[in-house]
């Protein structure tokens, strides 16, 4: 029973993400190579943050519970802060790539744009920032023991893997939307992603009162998503072409397979 709880919560967690890499990244060696260094740009930012959390905790008093679940929380907010910043940080390194790609190329185009290199970054970014957040969990629910026996909540497991899900799917909206606005000066749009993300971040202190931050986070994924969609060059109209099987000639790119187009490409 341990094992099967596994094995679904991973699904739950992962299989969109792993969907979108075996479809959209695996088949091109720049995506990977884009994918692998985002996922490295995560490490970094959590590895600055843990040690700013780590110093905070030893030369406060440990002893005092509601002190350190304030500096839980201003660390939870520090870490959401670093992983924007190199979000930042790597959208200028591939806006380096891609002009140099375009340079030594024989038409004076990059072979992959910077709004595929937005995507595979954010999936890289919700990757990664997924398997940190819910690896311990897993590893739990193999077993021994029986979820809510103390009574504590049954729906430990299978929320915690939904919470990745919404995490992972966000930080690709984000990496789409952050990127877009960084390349056409929005710094408007730069804030609303950090914003969210802040939110996102918070409501997890919320749990075990999962309703609570469930659904919130949710809504948001499913309104970052779709703002995401917009940003990407999206349209009703591309969808129901996709869904019809028309207009998809193989040599159109894999953004118009899901209904979106690519500006920076025009």
């Amino acid at each position: 029973m341990g094992a099967a709880a596994c094995l679904g919560c991973a699904a739950i967690a992962f299989g969109p993400a792993l969907a979108l890499v075996l479809l959209t990244v695996a088949g091109e060696p720049l995506r990977v190579i884009v994918l692998v260094a985002g996922a490295f740009f995560w490490l970094v930012s959590l590895l600055l943050a843990s040690l700013i959390w780590f110093i905070s905790v030893h030369l406060s008093d440990r002893e005092d519970a509601k002190l350190q679940q304030s500096l839980l929380i201003l660390g939870a907010a520090i870490s959401v802060l670093l992983q924007e910043a190199f979000r930042f940080a790597y959208f200028k390194l591939l806006k380096k790539a891609d002009e140099g790609m375009a340079m030594i190329s024989e038409d004076g185009r990059s072979p992959i744009s910077l709004r595929q290199m937005a995507y595979v970054s954010g999936l890289a970014f919700g990757i990664i920032s997924g398997g940190f957040s819910v690896i311990n969990i897993l590893a739990d629910s193999t077993g021994p023991g029986i979820v809510g026996i103390h009574g504590d909540s049954p729906y430990f497991f299978i929320t915690s893997a939904f919470l990745t899900m919404a995490l992972v799917l966000l930080h690709t909206f984000w990496g789409v939307i952050f990127f877009d606005a960084c390349e056409r000066h929005r710094y408007w749009c730069l804030g609303v992603v950090v914003a969210s993300h802040l939110l996102t971040s918070g409501l997890t202190f919320l749990n075990p009162w999962y309703v609570a931050s469930l659904v919130p986070i949710f809504i948001i994924t499913f309104c970052t998503g779709l703002w995401a969609f917009i940003t990407a060059g999206g349209s009703f109209h591309n969808v129901l072409k996709c869904l019809s099987c028309k207009g998809g000639g193989a040599g159109q790119g894999w953004g118009h397979h899901w209904g979106v187009s690519d500006p920076f490409e025009v």
